[in-house]
């Protein structure tokens, strides 16, 4: 009995010692698929070629008692990251923490740094921002946004890397849409303002004639209405070895110019020269990456607004091996003809369920596009990149009124370019949700969209180090398998509807030929037969309903059976098994004390 006691005080003091030790100890084991909280090989290889050290200043308001529990941990864990970084550098990287109260020297400095501060309910001003110093180069991350905590590595090896290269690559932007803000006071888009973090930005207006030679990268966004001359330039710019990211759009929905079917734009003339097929008369409608959308006060799946998912992207290439989410309203299909010469490297497919649809139909609505969608078991690339040197689409030479006497036919210097058969992505409308807190607007963003066009600015740019750090956690995790079993359910649904239209036809047609063997007087009265006819087509329109009813039955039956069956796992399963586990564990350590004895 005494021996038991004694062992008894002696498991807790170790339990309590543990703990203590456990307390003081930054110890941290990742076990989250991505490892998210874990630094990656990009920013431990950026770290390793720090040049001059850098310091971190990280403010937030521990002390404000009216800081909430989401705040208190998000710090937190941002703390402990930090802590990693300043560990990994081996003495590179010093981290600074500072408790800006009110009316303290680090509340002044808090606000000479440009940090912002969120204010509470009781009119408190609480702070949770980064400095970063080195030399004589600061940056800065005014506010960190706890819904954008999967980008706190790519934020903070980012402002490390501009520290130690301040010199900035240069990206022109050619866009047909207002997406520096416009003349009447628009909201510069996003992705602009993130460019602009990374790289010097200058916009090419599209009755310019030539493009700056310190330009490092070409962006053209939805080239609709350019000069003979501007286009001329972006061919020679391609074609003298420098990189280019070009989007282009068989049906523009961010375009509010243009009318109907006259919503695109793409480089015809350019994409004939390198071999490059792309009809901006057609668009991908894919059934098994549709996107539900609300139409007339009711939700309805588009098959022409594509949510791409991870088997979309080519996993081969840094550049999408990170993304598993985008969201592609009305895209075009990007594909290499026979007299293609270049390296053609899909990056994006669509589904095997998928078909070209005329913009015309888009135009009549989702109900319409589906069904004239007839799936050809093949994948259309929505976004490609190609490489090589390019030729010319101007052999001749410039075109009138264009002075280049440095014309070059066909490039020696080999090039990339990224095509991407859709502009609408870009707007902020398609992958950033904005909300209001407590005076802050918070950004919050739904997809890989936005990481897709820095991915590709990096990689075109030869920075590819930040690539790896973007998307280290998953956005969304759909059901694949519910989706699947929608996709199937769908596939029969549009075939007996098209049954059904097939039939309404073959009646129409059987009416008007008993019409014409009327007599003229009888014209207006239904025929036996006529009669015959319509009571036979009433009776299996009434069959393909019922068989419709049966296939939208069975498809909620399998999804509610899967469901169960899920349930069955996490509630019964699981621990059942681990109850198992533990009575036989139980069971082992009670023979082995016996055999012991």
């Amino acid at each position: 009995m005494i021996y038991s006691v004694l062992g008894l005080l002696l498991l807790f003091f170790i339990i309590v010692f543990i703990n203590v030790i456990m307390s003081y100890a930054n110890l941290r084991w990742d076990l989250t698929e991505d490892r998210i909280y874990s630094l990656s090989k990009g920013t431990r290889h950026i770290i390793s070629a720090i040049k001059a050290p850098v310091t971190i200043k990280f403010f937030y308001s521990r002390s404000n008692p009216h800081v909430s529990t989401y705040i208190k941990l998000f710090a937190k864990r941002v703390q402990e990251f930090l802590e990693e970084y300043e560990y990994a550098s081996k003495g590179k990287i010093r981290l600074e923490i500072y408790d800006p109260r009110p009316d303290s020297d680090e509340e002044e400095w808090a606000e000479k740094y440009g940090l912002k501060a969120m204010e509470t309910g009781e009119g408190d001003k609480v702070y949770c921002g980064l400095v970063f110093a080195a030399l004589d180069r600061i940056d800065k991350i005014a506010f960190l946004d706890p819904s954008e905590e999967e980008l706190l590595e790519y934020k903070i090896t980012r402002a490390i890397y501009n520290l130690q290269h301040p010199e900035k690559r240069v990206i022109g932007i050619i866009s047909g849409l207002p997406v520096f803000g416009g003349k009447n006071g628009g909201r510069e888009w996003l992705f602009i303002k993130e460019l602009k973090r990374t790289y010097k930005v200058k916009e090419i207006k599209k009755d310019a004639k030539k493009i700056d030679n310190d330009v490092d990268l070409l962006l053209v966004i939805y080239p609709r209405d350019i000069g003979a001359a501007l286009e001329y330039a972006i061919d020679q710019f391609i074609v003298s070895g420098k990189n280019a990211l070009i989007f282009v759009d068989p049906y523009c929905l961010s375009d509010t110019k243009g009318t109907g079917m006259l919503k695109k734009a793409s480089l015809q003339r350019l994409f004939s020269a390198w071999g490059i097929g792309f009809d901006p008369g057609k668009v991908i409608a894919d059934l098994q990456q549709s996107t539900y959308i609300r139409s007339h006060n009711m939700v309805k799946e588009s098959p022409v607004i594509i949510t791409a998912r991870e088997k979309a992207f080519n996993k081969s290439l840094v550049l999408t091996s990170g993304l598993d989410n985008m969201l592609l309203p009305a895209t075009g299909a990007i594909e290499k003809k026979s007299s293609c010469k270049l390296g053609f490297e899909p990056l994006l497919r669509s589904s095997k369920d998928a078909d070209l649809v005329s913009i015309f139909f888009v135009t009549m609505g989702t109900d319409y596009v589906r069904k004239k969608v007839t799936p050809k078991g093949k994948e259309y690339p929505m976004a490609v990149m190609l490489n090589g040197s390019f030729k010319s689409a101007f052999p001749e030479g410039p075109p009138k009124g264009v002075d280049n006497k440095a014309h070059i036919k066909e490039g020696k210097i080999k090039s990339s370019v990224i095509l991407v058969g859709d502009s609408d992505l870009l707007s902020d409308d398609f992958y950033v949700q904005r909300t209001s807190f407590l005076g802050f607007v918070i950004k919050r963003i739904f997809n890989d969209n936005l990481n897709f066009l820095l991915n590709a600015c990096e990689f075109l740019t030869g920075n590819q180090d930040l690539i790896s750090l973007r998307t280290r956690g998953k956005f969304d995790r759909p059901f694949t398998t519910v989706l699947k079993l929608k996709a199937k359910a769908q596939r029969k649904w549009l075939e007996k509807e098209k049954e059904l239209e097939q039939q309404v036809e073959t009646l129409n047609k059987r009416l008007q030929e008993l019409q014409k063997r009327k007599k003229k007087s009888e014209r207006f009265v239904l025929s036996p037969e006529q009669e015959k006819e319509i009571e036979r087509f009433r009776q299996q329109k009434v069959r393909i309903q019922h068989e419709l009813k049966e296939v939208r039955k069975r498809l909620r039956a399998d999804i509610e059976r899967l469901g169960l069956v899920l349930k069955f796992i996490n509630m019964f399963l699981m621990p059942f098994i681990i109850s198992l586990f533990g009575i036989g564990l139980a069971i082992y350590r009670q023979r082995k004390a016996y055999q012991g004895k």
